[in-house]
């Protein structure tokens, strides 16, 4: 079986915020491609890497769903030239929907925590189980386990809230102008610094919190907890 490669973050950026944010930026002119035809290539840029990443890795997850529905929504409420408001909406709800997937996650056999923080890829995971199993601090693992995705719960619910008020304060034009499509181009561009940096930020708390609890509860130094990937021959 194909192993998944890795993304590329550089071209993930170009593809989802740098390329539609120039297009929406510099071709909604009526002399140019106009404001329907630029959000239509604008929005056919993540939608194409998506599928592509999908097909490539041949695999998908709720996150990459909940995205693909967000391409679309974006692309049909500019069609049908809906307030900002509604943008705004959708804006804060597709974080909102990760964030309840996450904790509802946790009453299930395989939480989201698990595979976005603790997962075999990064941490050594049998190691781990092995000196929990050794000091009978399973039950304790698990409650860090549980206050680690509320943690991670709240990046989600900042990424909400971030994205919210961004829209509403950049989406003031009438939908289906030029006008519009640029301030949803600077929407797009400013997502990165104003929403992603600072959700990144409560992410890697999130991951402190966990490698600290671990490394308090199996006594393992941090080199120990990280997996050590395989020597090349």
């Amino acid at each position: 079986m194909s192993q998944s490669r890795p993304e590329n973050p550089f071209v993930s950026l170009g593809f989802n915020i740098a390329a539609p944010a120039l297009i929406l930026y510099k071709l909604s002119a009526p002399e140019r491609l106009g404001p329907v035809y630029s959000l239509i290539l604008a929005l056919t840029l993540p939608l194409a890497y998506g599928v592509y990443d999908f097909v490539r890795n041949r695999k998908a997850n709720a996150f990459s769903i909940l995205g693909f529905i967000s391409v679309l929504l974006t692309g049909g409420f500019g069609l049908m030239q809906l307030d900002g408001i509604w943008f705004a909406v959708k804006e804060a709800s597709i974080p909102l929907l990760m964030g309840l997937a996450v904790v509802i996650s946790m009453k299930t056999k395989t939480p989201l925590v698990r595979t976005l923080l603790y997962n075999d890829k990064v941490i050594d995971v049998e190691r781990v189980d092995k000196e929990l199993t050794a000091r009978d601090n399973h039950a304790a693992f698990a409650r860090l386990l549980v206050a680690t995705t509320w943690t991670l719960a709240m990046s989600f619910l900042l990424s909400a809230a971030l994205n919210f008020g961004l829209a509403i304060y950049l989406l003031k034009s009438p939908a289906g102008t030029p006008e519009f499509n640029q301030e949803l181009g600077k929407m797009t561009a400013l997502s990165y610094p104003v929403i992603v940096i600072p959700c990144m930020a409560v992410t890697l708390i999130a991951l402190w919190r966990l490698l600290s609890g671990i490394k308090k509860l199996t006594g393992l130094e941090f080199e120990t907890i990280f997996k050590t990937p395989p020597q090349k021959t």
